[in-house]
């Protein structure tokens, strides 16, 4: 299969459109990430997504809409959820909501909850608008990778197997969106992302963060969301994250480092731009500001793809705060590390 890479002209809107429309993949740019999308109510064309990603069927997508008023035939809106839509859609909040029969088992892994988003990026809206039906979307990447925030990160990993990418530029958020689960009391984050759990508590009098966000699933535990596998969003390279007192920690990535140079591998810190000078005698890449941390959202995912460009063996980054975006900064690190953590 070809792959095309067009610029998001009306032209190329409406070939992406009647692609999805007769049952065919179609790549495309988010605020958070690049999606690979299918018509959701389409039991044929949804399992070309996990085809062409090597995704496991049991991993439930997220069913992107161009409106609130087009999630209705999908799900069961209650007050909550419609208070959530005015104030988060468009945007990276993703609901989790008791699902209507339009919506077949294969989208959302024949769970009783389906997962809707409206993103807030004028190429996906326009595609979403143009083509009349709800788009079941992952990240546009081979399962288990780091997500694409750019449509080369995506020829990358599906040159071949999809035949259309939109190039939109680089993705604003980075980090793919925020789910809140409405189907349980109360209001869960089963997965954090730019819509932090201080500004849903501006909407609903209470939330809670599920404790499986900071760790692997357990064994037979159901994923209700993407991006919940054990080893997830990783690079070729392990990823090894320090956490502890602010100077213990840069001394071990240091010696960290250190020992992996002299076992002859290819070694990078992955450094804060605050704390660059501390790893002076290190290969670094700055990967953004902690007074800053939606900076660190949207570089992670583009500095873990270019280690692998890079051949790195071993990488070695500080942990953050899990406060604000920083939950879904630390949920992904976690993950692209398969939870090797060392605490100092």
């Amino acid at each position: 299969m070809e792959t095309r890479v067009l610029p998001p002209t009306e032209e190329a809107i409406a070939q992406a459109a009647a692609l999805l429309q007769s049952g065919e993949l179609v790549a495309f740019p988010t605020e958070t990430v690049y999606g690979l999308g299918a018509n959701a109510l389409d039991p044929v064309a949804v399992p070309k997504i996990f085809a062409a990603k090597g995704r496991p069927s049991d991993n439930p997508l997220i069913v992107h809409v161009a409106t609130p008023e087009a999630a209705e035939p999908l799900c069961h809106v209650d007050a909550r959820a419609a208070m959530l839509m005015k104030r988060f859609w468009p945007g990276p909040l993703t609901l989790l909501l008791p699902k209507k029969p339009t919506i077949p088992d294969v989208t959302n892994a024949g769970l009783p909850s389906v997962a809707l988003r409206m993103p807030d990026h004028p190429v996906a809206l326009r595609l979403l608008a143009a083509c009349g039906v709800p788009v079941a979307a992952p990240s546009a990447n081979t399962s288990g990778r780091p997500s694409p925030t750019s449509a080369q990160h995506v020829y990358q990993d599906l040159q071949g197997r999809v035949p259309l990418i939109l190039d939109g530029g680089i993705c604003a958020v980075g980090l793919e969106s925020t789910v809140l689960d409405l189907t349980v009391e109360p209001p869960t984050v089963v997965r954090p992302g730019g819509i932090t759990v201080e500004m849903l508590l501006t909407v609903l009098p209470q939330v809670q963060v599920a404790d499986s966000v900071m760790r692997p699933l357990r064994k037979d535990e159901k994923a209700v969301s993407p991006g919940m596998m054990y080893r997830h969003y990783a690079p070729r390279g392990q990823l090894t994250l320090v956490k502890g007192e602010a100077n213990e920690v840069r001394a071990a990535c240091r010696n960290l480092y250190a020992q992996a140079v002299t076992e002859g591998k290819k070694a990078r810190v992955l450094a804060f731009e605050e704390h660059l000078r501390d790893y002076a005698d290190c290969n670094t890449l700055s990967i953004g500001s902690l007074n800053r941390p939606e900076t660190i959202a949207h570089e992670l995912f583009a500095a873990l793809r270019r280690m692998d460009d890079e051949g790195v063996d071993a990488m070695f980054c500080e942990a953050v705060e899990t406060k604000g975006i920083g939950l879904a900064i630390m949920n992904r690190m976690c993950r692209a590390a398969a939870f090797h953590v060392v605490n100092v």
